[in-house]
């Protein structure tokens, strides 16, 4: 598909802000019909996010945390996730993740795909990984990270997203994958953990 009618051409850049986390620009771009505007938007490294499986069958649970989100001012119900580090693997990072934030670690692991979660503003990119043969250990949560882990079950977490409880938008998109690989629709490679 030709898509020549619809790219925007970067004439020039401007940086607004270097923080520890944010990389903030404002770009003057060359739209389809030879006008200029501006666009503005965050540079962001990356991340991973996992849906861990605990069990199997009718006994399956999924793990989910509870964290305070300062930006939205509220508890949010998420599946694990964090942010790549510069030159990290993303599968290292799913594992690295998963272990820091609930203490568990996976037997087997499968990449189910990638998500976009605010292409309006942002280059942020979510890489999305299930994991299951969990075991549990010692968490070692980030200096000033508070979470609670907790496990649901499919049906539970569903109803928490059909009545409003869970509104991450990483956390829908992966009930949305959660609900086709149960269903068989959506298949998956498992593969064994890489050794550490």
């Amino acid at each position: 598909m030709d898509d020549r009618h619809l790219i925007e051409v970067p004439q020039s850049s401007t940086e607004l802000l270097k923080g520890r986390f944010l990389h903030a620009f404002r770009d003057t771009v060359r739209l389809p019909d030879g006008s200029l505007t501006v666009r503005e938007y965050v540079k962001h490294p990356g991340a991973v996010m996992i849906i861990p499986l605990l069990g199997e069958g009718a006994d399956l649970r999924v793990v989910l945390e509870r964290q305070y989100r300062y930006p939205v001012r509220q508890v949010m119900i998420e599946f694990p996730a964090g942010k790549l580090d510069p030159g990290e693997d993303i599968l290292a990072c799913a594992q690295r993740e998963l272990q820091e934030e609930t203490g568990y670690r996976a037997a087997e692991w499968a990449r189910a795909g990638v998500l976009h979660p605010v292409i309006s503003y942002s280059t942020e990119f979510i890489e999305v990984w299930f994991a299951r043969g969990l075991t549990l250990g010692e968490r070692q949560l980030d200096e000033g990270e508070f979470l609670d882990v907790y496990s649901a079950t499919p049906a539970e977490l569903l109803q928490q997203c059909r009545d409003g409880r869970v509104t991450d938008a990483k956390t829908l998109t992966g009930m949305l994958w959660l609900q086709n690989v149960l269903s068989g629709a959506w298949t998956l490679d498992w593969r064994p953990a890489p050794a550490a």
